[in-house]
């Protein structure tokens, strides 16, 4: 018999709120607006937020096939939601945000209306890796109309414009549209500082790939923003120039794809993270703060498409 917290409600501190049930029972408790009611609230959201890591960074390990299959993966996946609940509710963790952000948004509503709109991202048929995959934890609590990021329009333009190149490459190399759109849009600012020849002529390349002494095609020198021992400078430098932005794209898979120096981020695609840290110590850039913009910008493009799509 589940145990019955003092707001009326089946306790969930020893679960996890990833079923249909738990999560009703969870928007219940909240929509009575009780300081016990939010703060349990907060710390579900804080164990779906570090199952998704935990299964992230799983996902990101290479299995050894040996002993791999479907009962480990469900016994794994057990012992993952264990581990989540355990370390949710920590002093100094996420719940504390989160818990301030929903009392915020509340403002002491006692409609349990207000409640329900405060966990609507909860209230969904699709699994909660669904819900906070592509998620990102915010520095400090935000008001209510700012709580989550919200593409601009200049992003959803970008990503509208070049969506049906990146998806046909991918078909041919693997790597996810979503990740090159990001990166893409990180390079160029969605597409407001695009490399151009001298006299404003577009250069076509989106992946600010410079053109090395093995390149034979047409090149564009323009002033960069360079890191030397953390300190930046500018400098002059040759970029590659193509006919195409498909031939952006293009030339961008082949050199992930083809060159042993990228191998490990090719071979972590299933993590924006994992792949964009894998490019930074790769050496793709020398922007020491590289991969943590760059998986912004890759969630960003998968919020989009998800709608566009």
């Amino acid at each position: 018999m589940a145990y019955t917290s003092p707001y009326g409600t089946p306790s969930l501190s020893n679960s996890l709120a990833a079923d249909a049930q738990s999560l009703g029972n969870l928007k219940m408790a909240a929509g009575k607006n009780s300081p016990e009611a939010i703060k349990e609230t907060a710390k579900q959201f804080e164990s779906l937020f570090m199952r998704e890591l935990l299964k992230s960074m799983r996902d990101a390990t290479m299995k050894s096939g040996m002993l791999d299959n479907p009962g480990s993966d469900l016994g794994t996946d057990l012992l993952d939601q264990q581990f989540a609940v355990q370390m949710s509710g920590q002093p100094g963790g996420l719940s504390g945000m989160i818990e301030a952000q929903l009392t915020r948004q509340m403002g002491g509503n006692t409609d349990p209306l207000a409640a329900a709109n405060a966990l609507a991202p909860l209230d969904s048929a699709a699994p909660s890796s669904a819900v906070l995959k592509h998620a990102t934890p915010a520095a400090s609590p935000a008001p209510a109309s700012k709580a989550a990021h919200q593409p601009t329009a200049s992003q959803a333009d970008f990503v509208r414009k070049h969506s049906d190149i990146a998806s046909k490459v991918e078909q041919s190399s693997g790597i996810p549209a979503s990740f090159m759109l990001g990166q893409a849009g990180h390079e160029t600012g969605w597409g407001k500082f695009e490399i151009k020849h001298k006299g404003g002529a577009p250069s076509f390349n989106l992946f600010g790939i410079k053109a090395g002494a093995g390149w034979t095609g047409k090149v564009a020198e323009v002033t960069t923003t360079e890191y030397v021992n953390g300190v930046a400078q500018k400098k002059i430098a040759k970029f590659r120039a193509y006919d195409s932005y498909e031939d952006s794209f293009k030339d961008y898979a082949n050199l992930i794809s083809g060159s042993p120096r990228y191998a490990k981020a090719k071979a972590q695609t299933g993590s924006a993270y994992a792949f964009a840290n894998g490019l930074q110590k790769a050496g793709y850039a020398t922007d020491p703060d590289y991969a943590a913009k760059l998986s912004r910008a890759i969630n960003t493009t998968l919020q989009l498409r998800r709608v566009q799509v």
